[in-house]
């Protein structure tokens, strides 16, 4: 049952934050042209999603919204290895539902592949540094024991902050990285563009997680 109710949060947890991310995209492309102001929007209407979702579901499921983190989570002994999949499965689960229903609420096709090309050495450099930054901060708050109250608002405004410090936006989530390939919107990637931006994030997670243990040792508690 503990483990039923974790994996709808991860869901709807999820669900909210493609939602947040895709249709606060949109909504800025619709209401200027200007590049800046729509990233800008874009970036903090995530943070606000990022808020509420880890201050709803931290509780129930630890508000990964990640396969990172949940990686992360499992590498640091933190978390059994059986809870990877299904975690990441309801994750991927909705997340897709989150970006139909972005595209669905606008009146765009429920399903439109993204055509923005996000590629080159730049920007996948960038998804590993992101990524680094999130789960070394994520998992040093947790050996801290500073997480339940720190981790929503530390989330938001380090995500709101990469969105302008990288070049790729910051992803930062293989899931956020999938689904956004189901938007032809401002928050869209192609999805040739997917792959390496995964494989970049992965790299950006083992490496933080080094860097915890080295920083913190291998036990939670210590």
């Amino acid at each position: 049952m503990q483990l039923q109710r974790a994996l709808l949060a991860e869901l709807i947890g999820s669900f909210f934050l493609v939602l947040g991310v895709i249709g606060s995209g949109i909504m800025a492309q619709r209401l200027t042209d200007d590049v800046g102001l729509q990233l800008l929007a874009n970036a903090i209407a995530t943070s606000g999603v990022l808020v509420m979702i880890i201050l709803t579901f931290g509780p129930v499921s630890g508000a990964h919204f990640n396969p990172a983190v949940t990686l992360a989570d499992c590498l640091l002994g933190d978390r059994p290895w059986s809870d990877l999949a299904p975690y990441t499965a309801f994750q991927v689960l909705g997340g897709a539902a989150g970006a139909v229903a972005a595209n669905v609420i606008f009146e765009l096709p429920a399903v439109a592949w993204s055509t923005t090309t996000r590629s080159g050495g730049a920007l996948w450099l960038s998804e590993a540094i992101a990524t680094f930054g999130l789960i070394i901060m994520i998992f040093s708050l947790v050996r801290q024991r500073r997480d339940a109250t720190f981790a929503p608002f530390a989330v938001a405004a380090y995500i709101g902050g990469a969105y302008w410090f990288t070049s790729s936006t910051s992803f930062a989530n293989p899931m956020v990285s999938v689904t956004r390939t189901l938007s032809d919107s401002f928050a869209g990637i192609e999805p040739s563009s997917a792959p390496m931006f995964i494989v970049m994030q992965l790299i950006g997670t083992i490496i933080a997680v080094g860097a915890v243990r080295a920083l913190y040792g291998a036990d939670r508690q210590s």
